[in-house]
């Protein structure tokens, strides 16, 4: 008995020998399979930049207008009867009191000496209606003398808008005859009243100086500048990112111009906005690059590559 206790004891720690030998074996295999940790890699954003300078932005309104001249009269017999001469062609220049036709009164059994129709105003014949033989009354507009060297552009502005509009505002009309040529005009005339069934207000511009070229009839397409800044700080307005309701760029440290760098989050106040340019009043300087395209994943500190650099100097 006391033998085989012996034995069986032996067998007992030859096994637990074993068991810590595997387990010690085991446990080298797992911690060598383990791999060290691997630092992230960085992120780097391909952006492109804009370098602020100076410039100018003008605030402006659109709308259309007519081409009319500033003084057009309608030309009216003194005597009613038949048109027994007519002296003058539309186009053509008149003077004052020159006589453009004379009209007949006489009837059967009774005749008269004929009357003649003189022009109210100096200007060009721009119309004239009747024929010879015509009957015309002294009521009846036979043409119309226009001054078509002094011309106006008439519109109207709506009900909304009319706290920009004031005279001498500066203007520049475009037509469809010329559509290369920018003219300039002003505004000379605002009305003091409003019209009731369109809610709109009445203005008229002048082209200055006058140009042959514009004609009366001609449909007008007019950019009225409302507000102007000078050597403002303008930016594109893609630059400007709202975060939380408040508006940022993103500005370049760290290169002075196309590379790498880091971009630090700016708090910007916007001024007027014309177009895609946005007027900066405070939050940056004269020489900043910007970023403007691919600032949407940008967060304060990432880092980019720096592409291109469009704008001031660069």
């Amino acid at each position: 008995m006391k033998k085989t206790s012996i034995i069986h004891m032996a067998v007992c720690a030859s096994i637990a020998v074993y068991a810590v030998v595997f387990a010690t074996g085991c446990q080298k295999k797992q911690t060598a399979a383990v791999p060290e940790t691997a630092e992230p890699e960085e992120i780097v954003y391909a952006v492109k930049g804009f370098k602020v300078s100076p410039g100018n932005l003008d605030e402006y309104l659109e709308f259309g207008g007519d081409v009319a001249p500033v003084s057009s009269v309608d030309v009216i017999p003194d005597q009613a009867g038949k048109i027994s001469r007519i002296l003058v062609n539309v186009g053509d220049s008149v003077q004052k009191d020159e006589i453009l036709a004379y009209v007949d009164a006489s009837r059967p059994g009774m005749n008269y000496k004929a009357s003649p129709v003189k022009s109210p105003i100096a200007g060009r014949v721009v119309s004239f209606t009747p024929t010879i033989g015509s009957t015309v009354s002294q009521s009846m507009s036979i043409a119309k003398i226009s001054s078509t060297n002094d011309l106006e552009i008439k519109t109207s502005v709506a009900e909304r808008f009319i706290s920009r509009i004031k005279n001498g505002q500066q203007a520049t009309v475009s037509f469809d005859a010329y559509p290369d040529v920018k003219f300039s005009a002003q505004v000379f005339e605002v009305s003091p009243v409003l019209d009731t069934s369109t809610r709109t207000m009445a203005i008229k511009l002048r082209i200055t100086p006058p140009d042959s070229r514009v004609k009366v009839g001609m449909y007008a397409r007019i950019r009225l500048v409302t507000d102007s800044v000078q050597d403002a700080i303008v930016v594109p307005s893609s630059a400007i990112v709202s975060r939380e309701g408040e508006s940022y760029v993103f500005i370049v440290s760290g290169t002075s111009g196309e590379g790498k760098g880091a971009v630090r989050l700016q708090s910007v106040t916007k001024g007027i906005t014309v177009d895609d340019k946005t007027e900066i009043t405070s939050g940056l300087s004269v020489g900043d690059i910007i970023i403007h395209q691919g600032q949407s994943l940008l967060n304060d500190g990432s880092s980019v590559n720096v592409l291109s650099v469009e704008g001031g100097d660069a």
